[in-house]
């Protein structure tokens, strides 16, 4: 047991020597929180429009002066004519025209009806379509101030709530598939490569053919890794908690073990690829271009598994990934306890458990 302590206290020297690994341990992981908290998102704030009003009259210059006073839209130039709108469009800076159609007051009035187009630049299909939906809202809005007061026989008025996330905040989304994502990566690839480095410098056959039985070397050269994965995992939910203020609805101690858990089944990943990466080069590879796509495309991260072909449905049952954000978001987002997610934590436990079960017998294979 001595001997089983003093290697871990070895490899917790090595990593704390090494300032790249460290680098890669905590810097890594809070500079990609703060990029995907910050810097991607669903939302639009102060997106430069275009106005051309053909009618130039009260009510245009009403809804104009509304659209300019919500923190989504930054009027930045004036057109005369529809022929500018293309040359406005190719700029680039413009992502959206309204265009108002003549005698807009007179046929509001006259005919109970009015026109505004909304052309918007569809070189980025989520943000056309999202500033489409927020234009309308605003006009919806002002369409209600004005007909407030009159009666109209068979209304049908839709009554929408969000449940879990009323403001539609995308970092509620991104920051469960950051904190997946980097728990994978950094896991699974830092301990890839430190037991790859053994096999590459000809000291793994001598650790494997020491005192110490072949599961032993395996565990303690995981063990320091599933500490500083856990220290990972506490930094990343202080930033949601702290620094974009989303809620843990649910139970800490729950959201800990899980996120243990799912460090566990990484760590396992990254033992099972040194088994078959010769150089750190290699692992490093695998780790990166075999897991980091995997687990933002199939994972259900950024895309909904229910909109992908079948194929890729079936394949994402393979990806922990996939299992750990519906348990992440589960606890943090709808405060579910363990009796929801049970199903989700068994596959974790199961997938954990065959990693680390192939990649011993792979050593033992070896060592024979």
């Amino acid at each position: 047991m001595k001997r089983f302590i003093g290697f871990i206290q070895k490899e917790f020297y090595h990593i704390l020597r090494d300032r790249r690994s460290l680098f890669i341990l905590f810097g890594m992981p809070i500079v990609q929180v703060l990029l995907f908290g910050f810097a991607i998102t669903n939302e639009i704030n102060n997106v430069d429009i275009a106005i051309l009003d053909h009618s130039k009259d009260a009510t245009t210059k009403e809804i104009i002066a509304k659209i300019s006073a919500s923190k989504y839209f930054s009027i930045k130039q004036v057109i005369d004519n529809e022929a500018s709108i293309e040359n406005v469009f190719k700029k680039g800076k413009i992502k959206a025209v309204l265009n108002f159609e003549k005698d807009f007051s007179k046929k509001l009035i006259t005919d109970n009806k009015a026109t505004i187009q909304i052309l918007t630049d569809a070189t980025d299909p989520n943000t056309a379509n999202t500033i489409s939906n927020y234009t309308t809202s605003i006009l919806k809005n002002y369409q209600q101030d004005l007909n407030q007061g009159i009666q109209l026989s068979y209304q049908i008025e839709p009554k929408v709530r969000l449940a879990y996330n009323p403001e539609l905040k995308s970092v509620f989304m991104f920051v469960p598939g950051v904190m997946t994502v980097i728990l994978m990566l950094v896991s699974a690839m830092m301990t890839s490569i430190s037991i790859t480095r053994e096999k590459e410098l000809g000291t793994m056959e001598i650790l494997l053919v020491s005192p110490l039985k072949p599961f032993q070397v395996i565990i303690g050269k995981v063990v320091p890794y599933i500490l500083l994965a856990v220290i990972n995992a506490i930094v990343i939910i202080l930033l949601s908690l702290f620094v974009f203020k989303m809620p843990v609805q649910g139970s800490f101690l729950l959201l800990g073990a899980e996120s243990i858990l799912f460090i566990i089944n990484a760590l396992s990943l990254g033992i099972l690829i040194s088994t078959i990466a010769s150089s750190q080069q290699t692992a490093m590879m695998v780790s990166l271009m075999g897991l980091m796509l995997p687990v933002i495309l199939l994972s259900g991260f950024i895309f909904p598994i229910s909109s992908m072909p079948l194929p890729l449905q079936v394949l994402s049952n393979v990806i922990p990934a996939k299992w750990f954000i519906i348990i992440i978001k589960g606890i943090m987002l709808k405060g579910v306890g363990l009796n929801f997610i049970w199903k989700e934590t068994l596959i974790l436990v199961g997938m954990t458990l065959f990693f680390i079960t192939i990649s011993i017998k792979k050593y033992k294979i070896r060592l024979e």
